[in-house]
């Protein structure tokens, strides 16, 4: 469960100082300003993942600078990787400098004087965080270095896969138990230090199960991404990540379940919840089949009676409805997309 703390409670001439105070006390001797001190606002959420620990802030425009003096007085010697979900950040440390926007990773050294500026456009701002004790990540501190201050785009690469799953924490972490979460944690950490290493290109360097559990994950985003294209075999998956069929099997061995499995799985899966959705309730089953890349309507009936004991007709007559946005129309479709 997120620990949630929020400026919102108290009154608005208090927020700004009561903000700076929490962060140099809780999580690190800062100094932040604000050009608006009396209109400033912010909320900050915690999740713990065994290992390490994610945080998601939003906030009125600010600055924080991190001083050897500061420094001294207090250190958590972690590693931070954020995210920025909304607004934009400019970041200066070790002699480097950049700006971040939104789908923007961005990594610093909390042992090291920094200069950071959080700006946003109308609404807070907002950036998730994973905060990574030095030591759990199997990259060399001299690699790592060159990417302090560093704009890393989100869009491709295992940096895509990080964006994805950080993302996917935020929205359904809470839910889970904590032996899940530390599970999440071990998978965040093996993320982000392929991340890392795919940018200093020292992937080769990390131990083999790492770049193993990396490559699987990222595996599992692009079955996710593509689950519409009826095309989606393992013989497509193998080859965008260019693998031998035989060692994509071996990856899945410990997964208990196989490539083609999976993907049936989560396709059933998708047409169980759009099944409940009223926004979906004029659309004709087989039009949902073909949205998840079922090949005929036949085919996922019979399927998903194996699979929930009902035929889909029978499943959307009883479900209870979960609203959700930005229902596509029937002529939309999911086929040939490919995540980067």
């Amino acid at each position: 469960m997120w620990s949630v703390v929020s400026s919102g409670e108290l009154p608005q001439g208090e927020r700004f100082e009561w903000f700076a105070d929490m962060i140099s006390r809780e999580v690190m001797p800062t100094r932040l300003t604000s050009e608006r001190p009396a209109e400033f606002s912010a909320e900050a959420a915690l999740l713990d993942l065994g290992e390490l620990q994610v945080s998601k802030v939003a906030y009125s425009p600010l600055r924080s600078q991190r001083t050897p003096a500061l420094i001294r007085r207090g250190d958590p010697e972690q590693y931070q990787l954020g995210l920025v979900t909304r607004g934009a950040m400019t970041l200066v440390q070790n002699g480097n400098s950049c700006e971040a926007e939104i789908g923007d990773l961005v990594f610093w050294d909390t042992s090291r004087p920094s200069d950071a500026r959080y700006v946003s456009d109308g609404d807070p701002g907002q950036l998730v965080i994973l905060q990574l004790p030095r030591d759990v990540l199997p990259v060399r501190a001299s690699h790592l270095d060159g990417l302090l201050a560093r704009r890393m785009p989100g869009g491709r690469g295992l940096a895509a896969v990080l964006v994805a799953f950080l993302r996917s924490l935020v929205a359904h972490g809470g839910e889970c138990a904590p032996d899940e979460l530390r599970r999440m944690g071990a998978t965040a950490i093996d993320l982000a230090a392929a991340c890392l290493a795919q940018h200093t290109d020292t992937e080769e360097r990390l131990p083999a199960e790492v770049r193993a559990r990396a490559l699987l994950r990222r595996i599992h985003v692009f079955i996710e991404y593509n689950l519409g294209d009826p095309e989606l075999t393992p013989v497509v998956v193998a080859a965008h990540h260019n693998l031998a069929v035989r060692t994509l099997h071996q990856l899945f061995s410990g997964e208990g379940e196989t490539v083609q499995a999976r993907i049936r799985r989560r396709r059933l899966e998708r047409c169980r919840e759009d099944l409940r959705r009223p926004e979906f309730l004029t659309w004709p089953v087989g039009a949902i089949a073909a949205r998840w890349g079922f090949s005929g309507p036949a085919v996922f009936s019979r399927s998903f009676r194996q699979a929930y004991g009902v035929s889909p007709t029978e499943f959307r007559a009883r479900a209870p409805r979960h609203p959700m946005d930005g229902a596509p129309s029937v002529k939309e479709t999911r086929t040939g997309r490919t995540a980067r």
